[in-house]
């Protein structure tokens, strides 16, 4: 419905972790999970505001040597035409494009620098909802904000996400000995940042999710058992963020105005 639009957020909890990242992840942005109810699978859906946000699960069993990570699904047309066009693009598909009974056709892919992601093909609907619906909207709090790619060859990264998704590039900002930081927008609204590797270990998407104070939030992400590992620090556009890992090691960020506003 609206290829290269981020569209799910989901997280792979560490084994005999998922009612602990259910009430961590509630605590700190008021999500309220609930069992999907797949067949042979335990897969809890987390709604804000009437609206599905993240789903979790615990680490399949083939990733247990995998560290706890959120992964960003993105919407794509044909889910397996993508899958295709990635691999002659130079990147990988990890799990080939299968149904999800009412909720669409999806894959786990990589881009060529290795950094994984997901695609979604969601079923069709009548009527279509709105493009702001959904787990990303950048003007609601707790859903899907900004997303950061962390990588070793950002130029080459950028082509191959221009021509699977059509983005294209925004701002280019000058952060020093760290290299440049390069927006991308999608149908001209900026959704996210392209950098060099920086601390992170594998290349590697980072999820902003969106927050009514900042500052608030660090406290929640504290009280709940999280360590926030960067900021709060203040952004173009008036907005702070912090970066930081729930208490099973996953990582994520946050972003929103410093102070809680009516």
């Amino acid at each position: 419905m609206y290829h290269g639009k981020p569209c799910w957020f989901e997280l792979s909890a560490a084994k005999d972790g998922l009612d602990k990242a259910d009430a961590f992840y509630g605590k700190v942005f008021g999500w309220t999970t609930a069992d999907s109810g797949m067949e042979g699978f335990t897969y809890h859906l987390a709604s804000h505001g009437g609206e599905m946000i993240a789903g979790l699960m615990e680490m399949p069993y083939d990733c247990t040597d995998v560290p706890p990570f959120w992964m960003v699904y993105f919407d794509v047309d044909d889910a397996d035409a993508t899958a295709a066009k990635i691999g002659t693009l130079g990147g990988k598909v990890f799990r080939e494009p299968a149904d999800i009974p009412g909720t669409g056709r999806f894959a786990v892919v990589s881009d060529p620098q290795g950094a994984a992601f997901g695609i979604l093909q969601p079923a069709p609907m009548d009527p279509q909802p709105p493009v702001e619906a959904g787990a990303w909207n950048q003007g609601k709090e707790s859903h899907g904000n900004w997303i950061e790619l962390m990588s070793t060859d950002p130029g080459a990264a950028f082509d191959f996400y221009a021509e699977l998704f059509g983005w294209t590039k925004s701002t280019a900002m000058d952060m020093g000995e760290m290299g440049t930081y390069q927006l991308f927008s999608w149908r001209g609204g900026d959704i996210g940042g392209m950098m060099g590797l920086g601390n992170a270990p594998v290349p590697c998407w980072l999820p902003y999710f969106g927050v009514n104070g900042v500052d608030a939030a660090i406290t929640r992400i504290r009280d709940g058992g999280g360590e926030v590992l960067h900021g709060p620090m203040e952004v173009p556009g008036s907005a702070f963020i912090a970066v930081a890992r729930d208490p099973q090691g996953a990582h994520f960020a946050i972003v929103g105005p410093k102070d809680e506003t009516p």
